[in-house]
């Protein structure tokens, strides 16, 4: 299962890899070893209990080390959130210059694809590349580091602010069936930096492909990171996507993450507080309906005193679709005063849809303020009766009732463009009658 991924790293290092730093060749050479000795996750994994990769793992699916695909404006049009924002494009896990475009960057904010960063910015590679994603217990993780040759780095000097968002825009077409992309971004904001970076999955053609990306993330003191993550595959597609960050004092992550596309896909979301008065909001919303099977796991590790996390994520399931949540705060025995909320809630719109959830607590300090909570359900009955009394249809209430379950997660995204297009989706995949 695993032979596809060491055959492929072999030629893959001996050509299109050889052209990294030997830090990077090194740091890859890791990954594959670790790859190896890992293999693929099963169900007895505690952490994919409830999502087997098994299609995954025998799927075969060759790493696509070189560029392929010709893919248009006019293809990536729907998936470009703002032609005016700084946008770097990547087909098929390899960056695209003459998609990639938008406004000029303010001083102080580099964003480079790896080619470039390997030149023009080596001591931030050197210093946080493969730093923060640890891939010691992680399989994809470290699958991912094995094949380390693309994505995007985003480098945000000491107090300076991005007052437009960062979008990295990674798409698959036809060419990339059977294939499997190995996107890896990583961003770095120093002391007092702001900054808004979205990432956006999705397919530009029906296809049976697998996108297995990582970003690693480091936000200095005082430093505040917006990060969106929207995730659009294919519906044949698997998608296993991990968000790795290391926080400093009072610095602040906003995280939210959308999932409505693949057939299988994965998000994992992990934050370290290694400062005192950090702060994580941890966000997200997952639309599933057939067989699409959506799971998101997150870890907050609370390690300094004086930090609070929010999490609250929220899932609409129809058809046979199975959602996962695994969401987990671990609070250090150092990390008194310690404020901690987290809630899942899942609506299931058929008989047949189904949610495994487990919010989870490991709490080793005494004084501190921590909740969790799930709950899951169908439309409430009682307000379908109210609104059809007052002259709405059966099937507009449970439309616009559904839409409000989700629009109450989506509102917390601050930025407009983003909010709003993602309300527009949900509306109208509640509401198009065909």
């Amino acid at each position: 299962m695993i032979d596809p991924y060491l055959q492929s790293f072999e030629s893959f290092s001996a050509n299109g890899g050889a052209a990294a730093p030997q830090s990077v060749r090194s740091l890859r050479l890791s990954g594959i070893t670790r790859f190896e000795t890992l293999g693929f996750p099963t169900t007895r994994n505690e952490d994919w209990h409830f999502t087997s990769v098994a299609p995954i793992a025998e799927g075969r699916f060759a790493p696509l080390t070189k560029a392929t695909g010709e893919v248009t404006a006019a293809q990536i049009a729907p998936f470009v959130i703002a032609p005016q924002w700084h946008t770097l494009v990547f087909v098929n896990g390899r960056f695209d210059a003459k998609l990639s475009g938008g406004n000029a960057l303010p001083a102080g904010i580099r964003v480079l694809p790896f080619a470039r960063a390997y030149e023009e910015l080596p001591a931030v590679v050197e210093q946080y590349l493969g730093k923060i994603a640890a891939f010691d217990a992680h399989t994809f993780t470290a699958l991912n580091t094995a094949f380390i040759n693309d994505g995007a780095v985003v480098q945000v000097e000491a107090n300076a602010e991005i007052t437009q968002p960062i979008h990295l825009l990674f798409v698959s077409d036809a060419s990339a069936a059977q294939g499997s992309a190995q996107p890896r971004n990583l961003i770095v904001l120093e002391r007092g930096a702001k900054a808004t970076v979205i990432e956006s999955y999705a397919g530009v053609a029906e296809g049976r492909y697998f996108t297995n990306t990582v970003t690693e993330a480091s936000i200095g003191d005082g430093a505040t990171l917006t990060h969106l993550k929207l995730q659009r595959e294919s519906a044949q597609a698997y998608h296993v996507g991990t968000l790795d960050v290391r926080q400093a004092r009072d610095s602040h992550l906003f995280s939210f993450s959308f999932a409505t596309g693949a057939l299988l896909s994965r998000s994992n979301i992990y934050t370290e507080l290694r400062g005192a008065g950090c702060g994580a909001t941890l966000n997200g919303l997952y639309l599933g309906d057939g067989d699409q099977h959506i799971d998101h796991q997150t870890r907050i590790e609370h390690v300094e005193p004086n930090c609070y996390s929010r999490e609250l994520y929220k899932g609409i399931l129809d058809g046979a679709a199975h959602g996962v949540f695994n969401g987990k705060v671990y609070v250090h025995p150092e990390a008194q005063k310690t404020d901690g909320k987290q809630t899942n809630n899942t609506l299931l719109l058929s008989e047949k849809a189904q949610i495994d959830t487990k919010p989870q607590l490991e709490i080793f300090a005494d004084d501190v303020k921590c909740t969790h909570g799930a709950t899951v359900g169908r439309l409430d009955e009682t307000s379908l009766f109210y609104m059809k009394s007052r002259g709405i249809n059966a099937r507009t209430a449970r439309e616009l009732l559904t839409y409000a379950f989700a629009a109450d997660v989506l509102e917390t995204i601050e930025l407009a463009e983003v909010r709003e297009g993602l309300e527009s989706a949900t509306l109208r995949r509640y509401t198009d009658h065909g």
